[in-house]
């Protein structure tokens, strides 16, 4: 079944990520810290697909199979540790969204 985001709750995601993690045996190596350098790191790969791209062929770049299909995968790896860190240190990812929206709402107000 195709997942899509009008369809697909945080919860699931979270739910498959445990699953995924679990069958691998991964959770020792799913620290805090090396969740939030893993992050950091797709964040990274993310930015290096933008690295020497000039302003005016931003919107011809994101038009490309090539960088979409790049673009794609490394939001989805940054998901994922985004995902995961939530799923294994009990955050509920809407809730800390909405908390932080009221905070940005009152430091960036509306013109």
């Amino acid at each position: 079944m195709k997942q899509d985001d009008k369809s697909t709750s945080v919860a699931q995601l979270k739910s498959s990520i445990q699953a995924f993690c679990e069958e691998r045996k991964w959770d020792p190596y799913h620290t805090p810290k090396d969740l939030a350098i893993g992050l950091v790191t797709e964040g990274s790969e993310l930015l290096e697909i933008f690295r020497f791209v000039a302003e005016g062929d931003l919107p011809a770049l994101m038009e490309t199979a090539e960088a979409r299909a790049a673009i794609a995968d490394e939001l989805a790896d940054s998901l994922f540790f985004v995902l995961r860190f939530s799923q294994l240190y009990g955050f509920d990812l809407a809730e800390c969204l909405a908390q932080k929206l009221v905070k940005n709402a009152k430091k960036y107000p509306a013109r």
